[in-house]
């Protein structure tokens, strides 16, 4: 089946124009802005993918997990994911919360995914309108997951990659959050970071609304990922993706997430944390 967007990343101009033409019916817009009631201005026809309940597993204790590959399908189904449907990811805040579902998806096997450069404000500031009101509730999807190993991790996974000479650890949290200036926004978990990972917010990937030209993704991921398998993590596997996205762009191919993130290892009975730089 041939893409009908770029991935995975598409512009304002190319979605618009897409859904002026005659396969705008595959098109399925996804709004993943985390906390917005379902009256918040979005695209015509978003439908949302709900990081906050069904589209992450509510059962372990940690916010934002992957669930199974049984509830994410079913889950996709009910929000009417065909299996010719190019997915689109856009959000309130641009970037925060699209990249995790472009992640999830492709962890499931499903690539025709691309995240809306600038997200919704990108939308608006090109003339295009946002509405406030409900989508319908589409008819139920025929998507088939399937999923791939190694594209989200685990402690374990985390703890051997930072022993490894062929993995870097980077964690897209603030500076502050990084060196245990700020205390955790979580109550109950440690301030620091992993002894061995590097520091990459996922703020200085975007600016005035959109990403880094590629030329400067690269190089800034260059800069700190010296070694070839880049494994993301935060503080709860969400902006993780965004990092991940710059991997991925930058032409890395070993690129992981941490699934439980900062949430997950920052427990007090977690492994260990140093502070400072």
């Amino acid at each position: 089946m041939t893409s009908l967007l770029p991935t995975p990343v598409v512009t304002v101009e190319e979605l618009a124009t897409a859904l002026a033409g005659p396969d705008a019916g595959r098109i399925l817009v996804l709004d993943a802005s985390m906390g917005a009631a379902p009256t918040a201005p979005h695209i015509p026809g978003a439908l949302r993918f709900d990081l906050d309940g069904p589209m992450s597993d509510q059962t372990t204790g940690l916010p934002h997990t992957m669930p199974s590959a049984e509830s994410f399908q079913a889950s996709l189904q009910a929000l009417g994911v065909r299996t010719d449907c190019h997915l689109v990811v856009t959000e309130t805040d641009f970037l925060f919360a699209a990249a995790r579902p472009w992640w999830m998806l492709r962890s499931m096997g499903i690539d025709e995914v691309s995240i809306l450069d600038g997200g919704n404000p990108a939308w608006a500031r090109a003339g295009h309108r946002l509405t406030t009101s409900p989508t319908p509730q589409p008819p139920a999807g025929d998507v088939v997951v399937h999923p791939r190993s190694g594209l989200i991790v685990d402690e374990q996974d985390v703890l051997a990659a930072l022993a490894s000479d062929r993995q870097t650890v980077v964690d897209a949290r603030s500076r502050a959050r990084f060196t245990g200036e700020q205390q955790e926004p979580r109550p109950g978990l440690r301030a620091g970071h992993m002894a061995g990972a590097v520091n990459l917010p996922y703020t200085e990937l975007q600016e005035a609304g959109a990403l880094i030209p590629a030329e400067r993704m690269a190089a800034r991921v260059d800069d700190v990922c010296p070694r070839p398998g880049v494994v993301a993590s935060c503080g709860s596997g969400v902006t993780a993706c965004v990092v991940a996205l710059a991997a991925v762009l930058a032409g890395r191919e070993d690129v992981r997430v941490y699934d439980g993130s900062w949430s997950e290892w920052g427990r007090p009975d977690g492994p260990q944390v140093v502070t400072g730089p």
